[in-house]
């Protein structure tokens, strides 16, 4: 349970030690499944962004307390929760390189165990004790809701546009990111202005992690990324790279992408990644990933110098320059 021996997580080894052990102490249930998939899913891996948002906010602005701790445990929970529902209604079999909780216990206990950390994570708003924050991850937690059914409503349908996209991805990813960013500025009491830039810095920053998400479907291998290449295109969810194809490709081109996303599968998984690459929509996507981070770098500039920036401001880069 050590995802933070990166360089990006420097800034607050020592903070994430005890969200390490918090994340144990809460984890803790008198029904073993309970902690058996919960360890399974908190020990899988991945980068815990989102409490590391948290952490960097807080401390950015001079915050010497101790309940960021317990306001980033907390956000890890929420974001575990989503991942044990998404790979339900996704029906995936893989994540971050192993089998997903719903593949190897079943739909109905990863369901109802999201449902306990989801509960849990509640309990250590209450813990932290400030209105402000509960009112912030209370209406994110609606936003997050609403993303991914929009998600769901929005599979098959190749009709989406690239507004349609953004608003989708802004509520079922961007919107924890932002929630992080704010709330740990928020409990680091930031001025008014300085709030709206760590805000809307977990926005741009979501937006950006999400985009280089979605063209690595069409660009990665399962060994890097830890899951499986076209698990999009499958399900039929139109990404901004087939979106993108389909506004610059041929007519000929422009059809075979709506019949895919109709339809999903794999089938023609070879022609539908030859096409994103030929019309310049993987590099489209990556440009408007660019721009997201670049937006995320300039609200840093209201923040004072701190170690902890130059973190935040890594971050930026990293989110458009990773392969998984």
């Amino acid at each position: 349970m050590q995802p933070n021996a990166s360089p990006i997580h420097a800034a607050v080894v020592e903070d994430f030690a005890a969200v390490d052990r918090t994340i144990l102490a809460q984890l803790g249930s008198r029904v073993p499944l309970v902690e058996s998939i919960g360890h399974y899913i908190i020990d899988s891996g991945g980068k815990r962004l989102r409490p590391l948002l948290v952490l960097l906010a807080a401390r950015s602005l001079g915050y010497s307390g101790e309940r960021h701790i317990t306001l980033a445990t907390l956000i890890e929970f929420m974001h575990t929760s989503t991942l044990l529902h998404d790979d339900v209604v996704d029906e995936s079999s893989m994540r971050r390189g192993k089998q997903t909780a719903n593949e190897h216990w079943g739909n109905a206990p990863s369901v109802l165990v999201g449902d306990f950390l989801y509960s849990r994570s509640f309990q250590m708003m209450v813990e932290v004790g400030s209105m402000r924050v509960m009112e912030i991850l209370s209406a994110a937690t609606c936003t997050i809701a609403e993303g991914e059914v929009l998600q769901l409503t929005n599979i098959g349908n190749p009709d989406i546009d690239e507004a349609a996209y953004f608003e989708t991805i802004q509520g079922k990813t961007a919107m924890l990111f932002e929630a992080a960013s704010h709330s740990g500025a928020v409990l680091a009491d930031a001025s008014t202005e300085q709030e709206e830039a760590l805000r809307l810095y977990g926005r741009y920053l979501g937006l950006a992690f999400q985009l280089i998400d979605d063209l690595l479907d069409y660009q990665g291998d399962a060994g890097t990324m830890g899951k499986n290449v076209g698990d999009d295109l499958a399900e039929g969810k139109p990404t901004l790279p087939l979106i993108e194809a389909m506004n610059r490709g041929s007519a000929e081109q422009t059809q075979l992408i709506r019949r895919v996303i109709r339809k999903g599968g794999l089938d023609q998984l070879d022609e539908v990644m030859a096409i994103v690459n030929d019309t310049g929509a993987l590099d489209y996507t990556r440009r408007r990933a660019e721009e997201m981070a670049d937006l995320a770098l300039a609200q840093l500039d209201l923040l004072p110098e701190s170690r902890y920036r130059e973190t935040m401001a890594e971050l930026a880069r990293l989110a458009v320059d990773r392969q998984a």
